[in-house]
């Protein structure tokens, strides 16, 4: 069995307390007066039988003057029997002379034997002389009373019983007049809240007041209707213009209101989280589950819950979620509106996959660093010891190889600080000056720089050239240092006993020249070709095992896009070698500038 819940209002606890207590003040009423009625009958009553009985007396008196005791007996009894007979309310009349001696005790023979009165009266038989001649008893049966208590009783109970029910009766009619009217103007009221503004409330048969608090209501809906009609456009334009300012936003927006319902989700963070805006919307934004299916805002979503909103006014909560191994910034926001009222709050989403993917190779670049910059300075430091301790005790052979190898150790060590050093500088807005140069005279240069390189490795270079290379204005340094680069990576990489080609050819006409380093290594996969230009992005896998900074290409990138204005390049099929080169103009664009001018 069920248990069926009511909920009592104010007004009906009110109206419930207003009919007990008037039921109990009637009832009250109703006792009290059936009591005191009741109590005016047993006195009327009892004044009735002394009546009776004195009458008796006196009668008696008169009758039974002179006479002997046997004619008294007679008379008595006969007198006795006619006014049993005439009252059928007396059960009995008895006589006693002056000593208290019964002279003679008739009953009514309508009550029987066993009939017990519930009145007796008493009088005493006095002549006009003052003389006792006894005293006459009368037992009344209390019938009339009773029959006249229960019809008093009845009376008052029917008429108490009319009167409550006409008191409920006005009370719930009051009532459902009043309610009545408050349905009609909770009505008008859910009509307002649901935007009806104009609504009208026609109320009919009711009171002043009342009539009045309605017309108050109906001037104010028109009112509402009125303004709602002036600015409804406006208010609709600046929604259309926070909307389109939302969803212009770079960064990814999601709103949410007070309920975490998701109700704007711009196209960025659309594209963020790689949902449809129709999945989104309307839907509780702890229910978005992430690449990996973990419910991504959860957590978070409920520590700024359980927050005080001061403290995240002042400090959002911001954590890191990754949607398809890109990493997102989420900055969760309160939101208030111009009363500072709390209605939601805001999602921030922010793609920080570079940023990551930076700090990583920037802590991995120290590490690279930090390991490079050791070992040579180990080498210099060990065996600058030895020829220091024993260089007496070597021959001439000995000490040339030492010096052979500390000579190389510096120049690599040279090598790694000018790589930190440009990385800084050309990073840098600084000008690097340009003057005319032949370029394959700068090719040559710096296949001889490495010849050392190239027989440590067996391996053999080879330059080729296109007829007419003009003479291109650059910083030569720079571009020596791009070109050497190629050539030590190409080197690097490069198996035994191979070659390494360099090939310089124009393009555009004459207007640009192209150098190309190709080697016969290991290759580059091609998810990583767009990122060996990255700084501080090194290829680590089996193949790729030669350390370095994680600078060199992203120098010759710099070098050759930002202070040349040409473009590098790389083509690689992983097993069939790679081929770097970067483009340059013969004449830069400033000087094509000054010379349009």
């Amino acid at each position: 069995m069920s248990n069926t819940k009511v909920n009592l209002t104010t007004q009906n606890r009110l109206i419930i307390t207003g009919l007990i207590l008037s039921t109990v003040l009637i009832v009250a009423i109703a006792v009290f007066a059936i009591f005191n009625i009741q109590k005016k009958l047993n006195i009327g009553y009892q004044n009735f039988g002394q009546v009776i009985s004195k009458t008796l007396a006196i009668e008696s008196i008169e009758i039974t003057r002179g006479l002997n005791i046997e004619e008294t007996k007679r008379i008595l009894k006969a007198h006795s029997d006619v006014i049993l007979k005439s009252h059928n309310d007396i059960v009995y009349i008895e006589f006693r002379d002056a000593a208290g001696n019964i002279i003679y005790s008739g009953r009514n023979p309508h009550k029987g034997e066993d009939k017990v009165p519930s009145i007796t009266v008493n009088s005493p038989m006095i002549t006009s002389d003052g003389i006792n001649m006894g005293s006459v008893t009368v037992g009344l049966s209390g019938n009339i009373i009773n029959e006249i208590s229960t019809t008093t009783r009845a009376s008052l109970l029917f008429v108490f019983t009319v009167a409550w029910v006409v008191f409920a009766f006005v009370i719930l009619i009051n009532t459902y007049l009043i309610t009545r009217e408050l349905r009609i103007l909770h009505e008008g009221v859910s009509k307002i809240s649901h935007g009806a503004f104009g609504y009208k409330i026609e109320g009919k048969d009711v009171s002043t007041e009342v009539q009045e608090l309605f017309d108050a209501f109906n001037d104010m809906s028109n009112r509402l209707h009125i303004y709602e009609e002036q600015n409804i456009e406006q208010l609709t334009l600046e929604r259309n213009k926070l909307e389109a300012v939302l969803l212009c936003i770079a960064n990814g927006v999601v709103v949410c209101d007070n309920y975490d319902n998701v109700v704007l989700v711009n196209n960025h963070a659309q594209q963020l989280l790689e949902v449809e805006e129709k999945q989104l919307l309307d839907t509780k934004i702890q229910q978005y589950m992430d690449t990996e299916g973990n419910y991504c805002f959860k957590d978070k979503i409920e520590e700024f819950k359980d927050t005080p909103l001061e403290e995240i006014q002042n400090k959002p909560i911001e954590f890191n979620i990754e949607i398809d191994k890109r990493v997102i910034k989420s900055v969760i926001s309160p939101m208030f509106t111009r009363n500072n009222d709390y209605v939601g709050y805001i999602i921030v989403l922010i793609d920080v996959t570079k940023e990551t993917e930076m700090d990583q190779m920037r802590a991995h670049f120290i590490s690279n660093v930090s390991h490079e910059l050791r070992t040579p300075v180990t080498v210099l430091r060990s065996y600058i010891d030895t020829l220091y301790n024993y260089g007496d005790e070597f021959d001439i052979a000995t000490k040339k190889e030492f010096i052979a190898t500390l000579n190389q150790e510096i120049i690599r060590l040279n090598r790694m600080v000018n790589d930190i050093l440009d990385f800084s500088r050309l990073d840098a807005n600084a000008t690097l000056e340009k003057s005319p140069n032949n370029i394959m005279e700068l090719v040559e240069s710096c296949a001889n720089q490495v010849q050392v390189l190239l027989k440590e490795h067996n391996l053999k270079i080879s330059i080729s050239k296109s007829d007419d290379i003009p003479v291109a204005t650059f910083n030569y340094n720079s571009i020596e240092r791009a070109l050497i680069n190629y050539i030590s990576n190409a080197i690097k990489y490069s198996p035994e006993n191979g070659e390494i080609k360099i090939a310089v050819t124009t393009l555009n006409n004459d207007n640009d020249i192209q150098i190309t380093v190709t080697d016969q290594g290991c290759g580059i996969a091609p998810e990583h070709q767009k990122k060996v230009f990255d700084r501080f992005f090194r290829v680590e896998n089996d193949t790729h095992t030669v350390k370095g900074t994680g600078l060199g290409l992203h120098l010759v990138k710099t070098t050759i896009e930002k202070h040349h204005g040409g473009k590098v390049f790389v083509v690689s099929e992983p097993g069939k070698g790679s081929t770097f080169g970067f483009i340059i103009p013969v004449v830069p664009m400033e000087n094509k500038i000054k010379m349009d001018k």
